[in-house]
């Protein structure tokens, strides 16, 4: 699917290209392909003599594979993250890294990508309600990584709200909250920290590059500028939320530990308990013939009393001791 904006004095208008049936208009800003077929971007290589990367090269984790430029284009490759929703009673939300090329080439903007993004939603509906603010492709550029850093934000916020859930969690022990799930919840928020601290360092990468290219005006790169180090704070939050998130592990781990050295604690003090009526019981229980305690009166009872009392004096012991 082709999505073509095309600027009119101070309109810009979207047209749904369908390159079998529609000639190509003037003064296009930006050509975004969303699911293209093969043919829709063998046209669009060949009317604008462009070349996209293929699926394996947009993979590749260097560098040179992430930014390059020549006389005429600028090809960039970064990653995106997206939300996904799970149908199921939890309502897990799983978060994926897509990645989206970009080309310029005379000023005019390609993207290609292979899945929905809030941010080109968010970004269409401010070029077509703000076109005066979008002069060229590079223009474009420079608000979908404003946006995406903006969204990479508030992603890292709500991981530090979740963190601070499960930190009251694990220091108030409530029982609704398993320690399978706070493992599980944790380990989810560790991931995908690393999972946004890639994808900044990501576009860190890329914004460093594009404020070297000549290809760029001043204005842009003063905005890039700022964005970029709005991004360098939010690389260092990240970090500092992976410690936060380790320390909860660690103090999780010690409750575990805590718990379990309670269970050991209760089965020690049950075993000692029953020593001595376990040990009084095996010798009235052997059959010899020569035990005088066998003819008393009362020797079932008294015998009783005492494994009763063997048992709660090492008990009242342990409670001393501070075990219970």
């Amino acid at each position: 699917m082709l999505h073509i904006y095309i600027k009119q004095n101070t309109l810009v208008k979207r047209i749904d290209f369908e390159f079998s049936k529609d000639e190509l208009p003037s003064n296009i800003l930006w050509i975004d392909l969303i699911y293209p077929s093969i043919d829709e971007v063998q046209y669009i290589s060949s009317k604008f003599n462009i070349e996209f990367p293929s699926k394996e090269e947009r993979e590749e984790i260097e560098l040179s594979a992430k930014y390059w430029e020549d006389s005429a284009t600028i090809t960039i490759n970064a990653h995106f993250l997206i939300k996904e929703l799970n149908n199921n009673k939890r309502k897990d939300i799983n978060f994926n890294t897509e990645i989206v090329t970009f080309i310029t080439r005379s000023n005019i903007l390609f993207t290609i990508r292979y899945s929905e993004f809030s941010t080109f939603t968010e970004i269409q509906a401010r070029i077509l309600a703000s076109p005066k603010n979008f002069e060229d492709g590079f223009d474009i550029i420079d608000k979908i990584f404003e946006v995406r850093v903006e969204k990479d934000a508030d992603l890292l916020e709500w991981i530090d709200k979740e963190a601070r859930k499960l930190r009251i969690s694990v220091l108030e022990k409530k029982d609704e909250y398993s320690y399978d799930k706070m493992l599980k919840d944790i380990s989810n928020l560790q991931e995908l920290n690393m999972e946004v601290r890639d994808s900044l360092f990501d576009k860190r990468r890329t914004m460093t590059s594009l404020l070297k290219s000549d290809k760029i005006d001043k204005d842009i790169k003063q905005n890039l500028v700022i964005v970029l180090k709005d991004l360098n704070s939010l690389v260092e939050f990240s970090v500092s939320q992976l410690n936060i998130l380790d320390n909860i592990q660690t103090i999780l781990a010690s409750q575990i530990n805590i718990e379990q050295n309670k269970i050991i604690k209760l089965f020690t003090v049950a075993t000692v308990a029953m020593m001595p009526p376990t040990l009084i019981g095996t010798i009235y229980g052997m059959n010899f013939k020569n035990m005088p305690e066998l003819d008393l009166e009362y020797a079932y009872p008294m015998v009783l009393f005492i494994m009763i009392i063997s048992i709660i004096l090492p008990v009242v012991f342990f409670k001393k001791k501070g075990w219970l």
